[in-house]
């Protein structure tokens, strides 16, 4: 697996050599720096304008793993400030974004630049000083051109990061694992929406019944968590950050595996969809025939037509009802969940019955 190099280790290296090339005036083409994570970053150096201040750009590297920011140039111009105080001074300029609301890595209204980049930069460039005895403070400012555009194919909006990228990275290093990133990702907007006050987690799968739920709970999904597939992991983050409660809204094909235990959704991981609704159905008072139906069914939409043909959807549902009930009170343990199921072609089909009560605690 190829790997990559973070927005963080380009900044830092063109921090590196925009300092190298101001406080010598010599031409700096190539640069290298050692990463957090003991890799070292050696950086072809572009765009390099030379005057009172020096600007130059490094182009950011692909890995494996999906990045829109890839092959974007990252900018750092320094510029001197001869106050004797020997400081490294770092800023954001244009296409890197502003932080908007709490729960993030630096306060509301500091630049999207995380303290583990800082910290690069600030390193490189105190490197650069130092073998060059400069006693000056140094000014980094940090751009992306074309940023702004590149940020709206992020999270950043959704996480109240507005009007370009981030400068990010604890390692350094891209690596192949856009699973951790997307976990991590949820765990930010679970510990956003808590420190502006909620103590009930809203979480959802996708967009999906955006409609049912505005209709039903006067709830608008795009206040609520997106878990995608990864509903174990957000219930066990938000009883660890403290929540009270959760409730999950989503799509009858994924929620109904969580009913036989499987808390990672994604078809690989397991399908055994048609298998726990032909299940239920038996429960519910199916017929052979009607079981043998369902499992040969494609969709969820399919099965639950079945369930309604035979006249079981009491039976069948209220056993779904149960088995979800267990497993997630398994998992959260004191944690208070509940649950709301939809088909598209016919709303809402299942809900705890504290799904009401768990949503208007959301609300008020």
């Amino acid at each position: 697996m190829r790997y990559g190099f973070t927005t963080g280790s380009c900044a830092a290296a063109c921090a590196k050599a925009a300092t190298l090339m101001l406080l010598t005036g010599q031409r700096t083409d190539h640069i290298s720096i050692m990463t957090p994570s003991g890799k070292e970053f050696s950086a072809d150096i572009t765009d390099i304008d030379m005057s009172d201040t020096v600007s130059c750009a490094v182009r950011k590297p692909a890995s494996d793993d999906p990045d829109v920011t890839a092959g974007m140039l990252i900018y750092a111009k320094a510029s001197l400030s001869d106050d004797g105080s020997s400081r490294v001074i770092i800023k954001g300029g244009r296409g890197i974004g502003r932080i908007t609301r709490p729960g993030l890595d630096r306060k509301v209204g500091d630049w999207a630049i995380n303290t583990v980049p800082r910290l690069m930069i600030e390193e490189e460039v105190r490197s650069v000083m130092d073998d060059n005895e400069c006693i000056s403070s140094i000014t980094i400012e940090i751009s992306a051109p074309g940023g702004e555009a590149v940020a709206l194919k992020t999270f950043n909006p959704k996480l109240g990061i507005e009007g370009g990228i981030s400068i990010i990275g604890t390692s350094g290093l891209v690596e192949p694992m856009s699973t951790k990133a997307l976990i991590e990702t949820i765990r930010i907007s679970l510990r956003q929406k808590y420190e502006l006050g909620s103590r009930t987690a809203v979480v959802t799968c996708g967009n999906y019944g955006r409609s049912f739920l505005k209709e039903g709970y006067g709830y608008d999904l795009d206040g609520a968590v997106k878990c995608s597939n990864y509903i174990g992991h957000t219930i066990d983050m938000a009883r660890q950050m403290g929540y009270e409660g959760l409730v999950l809204v989503g799509h009858l094909g994924k929620l109904i595996k969580i009913s036989g235990g499987i808390m990672n959704t994604h078809s690989k991981e397991a399908d055994c969809r048609m298998e726990l609704m032909a299940s239920a159905a038996i429960r519910g008072g199916a017929s052979a025939e009607t079981a043998g139906r369902i499992l040969d069914c494609v969709t969820t939409e399919e099965a639950h037509k079945c369930i309604l043909d035979a006249g079981i959807e009491t039976g069948t549902y209220g056993y779904i009802r149960e088995r979800m009930e267990y497993y997630l009170h398994r998992r959260a343990e004191d944690m208070e969940t509940g649950f709301i199921i939809f088909l598209n072609s016919y709303g809402i089909v299942c809900e705890s019955q504290n799904a009401a009560g768990l949503m208007s605690r959301d609300l008020s």
